[in-house]
């Protein structure tokens, strides 16, 4: 199997339709090497914190 072939096999879930890779939309800025694929929801991520969500013990 060609350098090539295999790793279009093993990035499948990621590549698009142009056959880039595509990451999910929260994903896509962050920094962080856990990026998910677009084609998964986004269940849990470690590093994102969304700007609507209340932090523990900030009143105000």
């Amino acid at each position: 199997m060609s350098r090539s072939k295999k790793w279009r096999l093993e990035w499948s879930f990621f590549l698009g339709e142009n056959g880039r890779r595509k990451y999910n939309k929260l994903c896509k800025g962050c920094v962080h090497p856990c990026k998910q694929s677009f084609r998964a929801v986004l269940i849990a991520c470690p590093h994102y914190q969304s700007a609507r969500s209340k932090k523990c013990g900030n009143r105000g």
